[in-house]
Order: C-alpha cells, then sequence, then structure tokens
C-alpha cells in the first residue's frame, strides 16, 4: 500500500493534466490495482499542513498549490491569464447550464450567429462535441470540459452557482446601487 501510495504522488507530481482511476489501471497493467479515491485521502491527509493539495478535476485529480500561496506563485511565476470576449463568457454560460446543446439553442438564446465564438472555445478546450442530436440533421452536442472546471476552480458542475442564487446576487446589487443613489 505505501509503494502504491508513493506510485501515485509521484504520478500527480508531473501530471500536467487530471489523473484519473483510468491512469493507474494502466499504470498498474491491471494487477493489484489501488483506489485513486482512497489514496487521494491519505495523501491529503498526510500532507495537510504543506503548501500544496490533491484537488478533484471532474472524474480525475491533480497536485496544486493551496489557494493561499498563489499571490506568490504568481509573482514568481507570472501567470498566462486567458482572456475570454464578452461573447466567449456569454456563450460559454448558455453552453455550461445548458448542456448538451446545439449551435442551433445557443444562437437562438444570443440572437447572433456563434459559429466564431465555438471555435475560439473549442481551440481552447473550455467546451468539447459530445455527440450529436437526434433531431433532423444530427445536430453537433457541446459540453464544458475538464479544463473549463480546472480554469474556473471547479470541482464539478454542481458547484456552479444556480439560477436563483444568480437572481439573489443581481438584486442585491440593484439594491445597493439604489441606496447609493438616494
Amino acid at each position: 500500500m505505501k509503494e502504491q501510495q508513493l506510485i501515485i504522488e509521484s504520478l500527480l507530481f508531473v501530471a500536467s493534466e487530471p489523473l484519473f482511476q483510468s491512469d493507474v489501471s494502466r499504470v498498474f497493467d491491471g494487477h493489484d490495482v489501488p483506489s485513486l479515491d482512497e489514496i487521494v485521502n491519505d495523501i491529503n491527509i498526510k500532507y495537510s499542513n504543506h503548501a500544496f493539495e490533491i484537488k478533484a478535476v471532474g472524474e480525475g485529480y491533480m497536485l496544486v498549490s493551496r489557494k493561499e500561496f498563489e499571490p506568490f506563485i504568481s509573482k514568481y511565476i507570472p501567470t498566462k491569464k486567458l482572456m475570454l470576449s464578452n461573447a466567449s463568457l456569454e456563450v460559454l454560460a448558455i453552453v455550461a447550464y445548458r448542456q448538451p446543446i446545439p449551435r442551433v439553442d445557443i444562437e437562438s438564446i444570443r440572437g447572433v450567429d456563434c459559429k466564431g465564438v465555438l471555435k475560439n472555445l473549442l481551440n481552447k478546450k473550455l467546451i468539447k462535441i459530445g455527440g450529436r442530436d437526434d433531431s433532423l440533421g444530427k445536430a453537433l452536442l457541446y459540453h464544458t470540459t475538464d479544463e473549463y472546471l480546472k480554469h474556473f476552480g471547479l470541482t464539478s458542475l454542481s458547484e456552479m452557482p444556480t439560477s436563483s442564487e444568480i437572481s439573489e446576487i443581481i438584486d442585491s446589487e440593484d439594491n445597493g446601487i439604489i441606496n447609493e443613489v438616494i
């Protein structure tokens, strides 16, 4: 068990993408394959007082520095910010909340053509094509990716705010603006 933990630790250390149970199975050749969830839990307990942790990203795990060290890390390694236009953010939000969704539905919500924006989001690996619609024409269906989750610091889509939470935030901001004006 200890050797398995060290092997998985080393995999997490060198991985630039999330590590999945299927990756662990492949590394251990299907023999005596440890549970990635259990090992990650053990490692996080072992390193609870360190500058890093193993965080769930989609169905996998990544070794990441803790949030409180981000200001220091960004001074040492300037981050390359992912710049997204308002149109890209709108389309990304539509895909995230309505997935799987065909382009025609995205365009009907936005009221404009979205081919270029979708292509840009596909190139940035924030969305992917995840099948085809059953309707006439078999339209491509768009989904968010693990890169989307990683970029926005989410473990899963269930962590995104609900529409009622968003409405609440907007209403409280509107009230703040009205109170400031008066």
